[in-house]
């Protein structure tokens, strides 16, 4: 997610634009198409440094200079070694260059970040809990914590990444579909179930092929798992092998070498728990509901760990509390991509 404005010389804006999806054209392409010959002599203001490469599109430092663009001013250096070099380029050709750090422009593109750096995707989970923490009672109902307005979110959200991942014991106890029902997908989706064994049902709505689906098994399996998986592969199910101690980590790396860049997980406490254990959960987006449940044994968003003191968890940085209808949605990071983003100071907004 990219972004860049236009100014003239006297600071007036003249264009913007952004980088709408893989392989279309880049923010500062879209914003000089958008400018004309108003952009000569003009300043680009982008969030990353211009790209100094040929990749699915031109080097975005040649289309800026062939502009007449006077200066540049970037927030974030490009960590990708196939296009590093364009702040460098820029200033070779006459360019003003500068580089303004910029907190929201970090946030913007940790993502990329992790992704370059990592060879991760950037994992992101949702959950509506009531006030007191709860997401289920006892006996499994949670329908429906969230407003309709929520609800209506997460499935904009669905649309907006490029896999949805959820547990073997949600797709055994809900059947859920992961489609994004209410608005439209922008990015190829494909599901994920993370089922060691194998027990995701062939008649269940994520093996009904209207989407890609892909089950994460683990790999020293018995007989009776190894059939199992053969016949979802049959189904035409895409089979990825778990880790040492059912991992999830390398069957992230595989999907990431797939395309899959962006990851939202729906499902119960045990695997939001192991994404935590395994320092993977990047961010949460949490719809608070007005009620509490006040319940002993009701269900948790997350479980699976056994911490001995507080200092121990890594406390996040809360981006955002807004309204959505009668909940409030909480935005927390974890990920510390880079040393600029270790300094970020959390932003508290209220919303309506």
């Amino acid at each position: 997610m990219v972004g860049c404005v236009i100014t003239a010389a006297d600071g007036e804006i003249i264009a913007d634009g952004y980088h709408r999806r893989w392989g279309e054209a880049h923010a500062e392409v879209a914003a000089l198409a958008a400018a004309g010959g108003r952009a000569r002599g003009g300043t680009a203001i982008v969030t990353l440094e211009p790209c100094a490469h040929r990749g699915r599109t031109g080097p975005c430092c040649d289309a800026l200079v062939a502009a007449g663009i006077a200066e540049v001013v970037f927030a974030v250096a490009d960590p990708n070694p196939l296009a590093v070099g364009g702040a460098a380029k820029l200033a070779a050709a006459g360019v003003r260059v500068q580089r303004f750090e910029h907190a929201g422009s970090n946030e913007l593109t940790l993502p990329f970040l992790k992704r370059i750096s990592s060879g991760l995707p950037w994992i992101s989970a949702k959950w509506a809990q009531s006030i007191d923490g709860a997401v289920a009672l006892a006996n499994g109902d949670s329908q429906w914590l969230s407003c309709s307005r929520s609800r209506r979110m997460v499935h904009r959200e669905r649309g907006r990444v490029d896999a949805i991942l959820t547990g073997i014991g949600t797709v055994l106890e809900d059947d859920p579909r992961l489609t994004a029902r209410d608005g439209r997908s922008t990015r190829p989706q494909r599901r994920v179930v993370f089922d060691p064994d194998a027990r995701t049902p062939l008649d269940s709505k994520v093996v009904d092929g209207t989407l890609p689906t892909t089950i994460l098994v683990r790999a020293d399996a018995e007989a009776p798992v190894v059939a199992r998986r053969r016949r979802l592969a049959e189904a035409g199910v895409t089979v990825i092998e778990l880790g040492v101690g059912d991992s999830i980590e390398p069957a992230l790396r595989i999907l990431a070498t797939e395309g899959v860049s962006t990851v939202l997980v729906e499902s119960g406490g045990g695997l939001v728990g192991r994404l935590i254990r395994e320092r993977l959960l990047d961010e949460a987006w949490i719809f608070v509901a007005p009620i509490l449940v006040a319940d002993d044994v009701a269900r948790r968003c997350a479980r699976g760990l056994m911490p001995e003191v507080l200092a121990a968890i890594p406390r996040g940085r809360l981006l955002s509390v807004r309204r959505r209808g009668s909940d409030a949605l909480l935005h927390y990071r974890w990920t510390m991509a880079t040393p600029a983003a270790t300094t970020l100071e959390s932003t508290h907004m209220i919303k309506t």
